[in-house]
C-alpha cells in the first residue's frame, strides 16, 4: 500500500491552514491569496506561501489574474487525495478490528482465568 501513498501530497495537507485553505477553495470555487487571507488568521503573504505548497503537489493551480494568483482546486488531484484518504482508512479499519479481536480474545482468556480462580 505504501507504493500507492503519496506522502508529499499528505505532508502538505498535514498542515491545519492548508487543509483550511482547501475547504475555502472548496466553497467558493477559488480564490485569490488576498481572499483567501480575510478569512485566516494569518497574513496574505503566508497564505501566499501555503498555496504554493498546495500547487507544488498539485492540489491547486494558479491562473495570473492582473497582478494576483487566482487558486483553483485541481478535481483530479483532490479527487486522487480523497481516494488515498479512503484507502488508508479501510486499512486502518481493518487493522483496529483485529485489535479489537485480539483484546476480546485477551479478556475473554482473563475472564476465564478469573472464574477458575473464584472456584477455589
Amino acid at each position: 500500500m505504501t507504493d500507492v501513498i503519496d506522502d508529499n501530497l499528505w505532508s502538505a495537507i498535514g498542515d491545519p491552514t492548508r487543509r483550511r485553505l482547501l475547504d475555502m477553495l472548496l466553497a467558493a470555487g477559488g480564490g485569490t491569496a488576498t481572499s483567501l487571507s480575510d478569512g485566516l488568521p494569518v497574513t496574505r503573504q503566508a497564505v501566499a506561501k501555503h498555496l504554493g505548497v498546495l500547487s507544488r503537489v498539485g492540489l491547486v493551480h494558479a491562473t495570473p489574474i492582473g497582478r494576483e494568483m487566482r487558486y483553483r482546486l485541481n478535481d483530479a488531484q483532490f479527487a486522487r487525495a480523497v481516494a488515498q484518504l479512503s484507502m488508508v482508512g479501510a486499512s486502518w479499519d481493518a487493522r483496529l478490528q483485529r485489535i479489537s479481536q485480539i483484546a476480546e480474545a485477551i479478556q475473554r482468556r482473563h475472564d476465564s482465568d478469573s472464574s477458575g480462580h473464584k472456584s477455589r
